[in-house]
């Protein structure tokens, strides 16, 4: 591991007043080269280096810090379920080291990280917060010292007790946000969920009775899974579009290979009137595949049946993801499904809030 030090006091701080460092990669460390931007090497001294800009009263209230950077930096565009639960097993076997953990991390796939990080690391009793940046750390301007001053900040944080993002000075459930713009500072919001906290001034500011810390007291109750029976695209993602016919949805639904899948509806729950599209959701559902649905909408709940057009999908085995992120709903498909549970036991818990992620 290689270590990072900030804190003037780090020399009297023991390692369980410390908070772990994740860097995955992503914008934030990356450098430019012939071929674009790619992750860069050296991240602990670049991140010393830029945190030592910050104006000493800022410098002085962060926490001793350790940074562990991955030997394989990846673009977020190359995670995948294996990646997520290798993140969750990090922090798992590091629960009793630290007081809490940032994870750096690039911005396309950073809610998918962090809703999965959730369910994994169900209970856990500090916080996790994954952050990054829209611009590299050294350029001039960057977004990069705000986002890791402030993460570093809520990682210290005694009262915040879930996976969290912090990103353009707000704290987001981590299970209920997502990447909204590919150029805006601001890129990520939390649709159907107020923020849990924020930086107001030179104050960072976690409001309790929006977190997860009061509901879930005693001991984490961690869900380790081996993702690797669902890592080679098992679970899919479809957006229904205008025209899709029978055989497409089969396509897809029907291949032997597929275990589960998110079905992306129009408005609030609503396919074509196709009898043989429902007949196509019926055998999968039959088959023993793990079918759920949300809204192509980015806010709102669907209500499966509430229109015509929607009836039937219920009857078929499709299960309503509420207003559930399609981060949220798709990585608890794939959590649910490497776990060894019966089928029955998997619909229930899709329909109940494991995460306050519906």
């Amino acid at each position: 591991m290689a270590m990072s030090i900030t804190s003037p006091l780090v020399n009297a701080a023991p390692t369980q007043e410390r908070i772990l460092v994740i860097y995955t990669g992503g914008t934030i460390g990356m450098q430019p080269k012939v071929n674009g931007l790619t992750p860069g090497e050296n991240f602990q001294e670049r991140m010393a280096d830029a945190l030592s800009q910050l104006p000493l009263l800022h410098q002085h209230a962060l926490p001793a810090y350790d940074v562990l950077s991955y030997a394989s930096l990846i673009d977020s565009s190359a995670a995948t379920p294996l990646t997520w639960q290798q993140i969750a097993q990090d922090i798992a076997t590091r629960l009793a080291t630290y007081r809490g953990f940032v994870v750096i991390h690039g911005t396309d796939t950073l809610s998918w990280t962090a809703s999965s990080l959730a369910y994994q690391l169900q209970g856990i009793d500090r916080p996790v917060v994954l952050t990054g940046s829209m611009h590299p750390l050294e350029t001039v301007n960057s977004d990069a010292i705000d986002n890791l001053h402030g993460a570093l900040r809520f990682a210290a944080s005694t009262e915040l007790q879930e996976v969290a993002i912090y990103f353009s000075n707000r704290l987001l459930r981590g299970s209920r946000a997502i990447k909204q713009h590919t150029e805006a500072l601001d890129a990520f919001i939390s649709p159907s969920y107020p923020c849990i906290g924020e930086r107001v001034g030179d104050d960072f500011i976690y409001y309790p009775s929006r977190g997860l810390g009061l509901q879930q007291r005693g001991a984490p109750r961690f869900e380790l899974s081996d993702y690797q029976a669902v890592s080679n695209g098992n679970v899919i993602r479809l957006a229904l579009w205008p025209g899709i016919s029978p055989w497409q949805l089969d396509a897809l639904l029907g291949d032997s290979r597929v275990k589960g899948a998110l079905l992306q509806l129009w408005g609030a729950g609503n396919i074509p009137s196709n009898p043989a599209l429902l007949d196509v959701i019926a055998n999968a559902s039959g088959e023993g595949k793990l079918l759920a649905a949300v809204s192509q909408c980015p806010q709102g709940s669907i209500h499966l049946g509430a229109y015509a057009a929607g009836y039937g999908l219920a009857e078929a085995g499709l299960l309503s993801g509420d207003d559930m992120t399609p981060e949220a709903a798709f990585t608890k498909l794939v959590h649910l499904l490497a776990q060894p549970l019966s089928m029955e036991d998997q619909r229930q818990r899709f329909l109940t809030s494991l995460v306050g992620e519906r």
